[in-house]
This record gives structure tokens, C-alpha cells and sequence, in this order.
């Protein structure tokens, strides 16, 4: 299955790349394009709202079917049975303009594709974080492969207000993956 997603990955980003469509790789595969084990069950892609329609008509012109779920932060594109979803708001929050500029272009699946930045990444991790959805244990290899490069600082001025994903911050330092707990900067960026 791997290799299949990866597969759909190339395709997929290359022509939105290719399309125009401001976008950045999320999730498992943009941990995975950071140093992170694979753990690729979809593609997640963030793009700002505007640009969904775009992004939409740029995969079916390759010959993904698209849906619109009843979620209404996202759409999904499939590319014989494997999942792409197109993220335009996180935990209430838009994809803003400034989230996408901040990606960095890394190798993904043999292409150059723009990637969330890690401290990013880490932040749409934990703001969904709640009562109903809690897995800590999903999120630990994939922080602990990518945790020298996320400005934790800022992961803790952004997450604050969640006891969820704060508690997740107490979890790592009590691990022993970040050697102090982080502290919540003054200007936190997110989106």
C-alpha cells in the first residue's frame, strides 16, 4: 500500500504543482518527506480555500473522482481507492496564505513538492486534539523523528489554550524527547 500512495502522492502533487494551486503536503506524508517512519494510509494536502475549486478540476483532469463530504473543512479526491484529502481549514482555523508560503520544498516520492514546515505540521497535529479524539500514541514516532526541527516555543503558544494538545507538549518532556518543557512564546504564527 505504500508504494501505491506514494505513487498517488507524486501524481497528485505534481499537478497541482504544476496547476498552480498554493498547497503544501500535511500529514503522514509530509512527516514521512521529513525523516519521519511511514505511516501512509492517505494524502493530506493544505490549500487555502479559494483555491479548492482549482485544486479539484486540476485532479480530475488527471482522472481522480472528487467528492465533498459533509466535513466542511475539507474535500476528497480519490485515485483508484486512495485517498487524498484537500484541507482548507484546521481545528476552525482557514489555511492562510503565510501557512503555505512557510512550506518548504523537499524530495516527496521522487518530486519536489512543498512541504508543511515541521513546527506547522506539529501544531495541525495537536490542534484537533479533544475528548472525542485523543491518540497520543499515533503522534509520538512521528514527533520524536522530526522534534529537532520544530520551534517548540511556538508549538506552545499556539496550542495553549487546548489542554489536549498541551498535555501532549508535558508528555514529551516527561519522555524525554524535548529536554525542558516548552513555553509559550510571544507571537505564536498559526495559521
Amino acid at each position: 500500500m505504500t508504494d501505491a500512495i506514494l505513487e498517488t502522492l507524486k501524481r497528485a502533487g505534481t499537478a497541482l504543482k504544476d496547476a498552480g494551486v498554493r498547497f503544501a503536503l500535511a500529514g503522514g506524508c509530509a512527516a514521512y518527506a521529513r525523516g519521519a517512519a511511514p505511516s501512509l494510509h492517505d494524502v493530506d494536502f493544505v490549500l487555502v480555500e479559494e483555491d479548492v475549486p482549482s485544486a479539484l478540476e486540476t485532479l480530475r483532469g488527471i482522472g481522480f473522482r472528487t467528492a465533498k463530504p459533509p466535513e466542511d473543512w475539507l474535500v476528497k479526491a480519490f485515485d483508484e481507492g486512495r485517498l487524498v484529502d484537500l484541507i482548507f481549514r484546521v481545528a476552525d482555523r482557514p489555511v492562510t496564505p503565510d501557512l503555505i508560503k512557510r512550506a518548504e520544498p523537499l524530495k516527496a516520492s521522487a518530486v519536489i513538492l512543498p512541504v508543511l514546515e515541521a513546527t506547522d505540521l506539529v501544531i495541525s497535529w495537536l490542534l484537533p486534539l479533544s475528548e472525542h479524539s485523543c491518540d497520543y500514541g499515533s503522534l509520538l514516532p512521528q514527533v520524536r523523528a522530526m522534534r529537532e526541527q520544530v520551534d517548540w516555543d511556538r508549538v506552545a503558544s499556539v496550542v495553549a489554550p487546548s489542554p489536549y494538545a498541551y498535555t501532549f507538549l508535558t508528555l514529551l518532556h516527561r519522555l524525554h524527547i524535548l529536554d525542558a518543557p516548552a513555553t509559550p512564546s510571544s507571537e505564536p504564527l498559526w495559521p
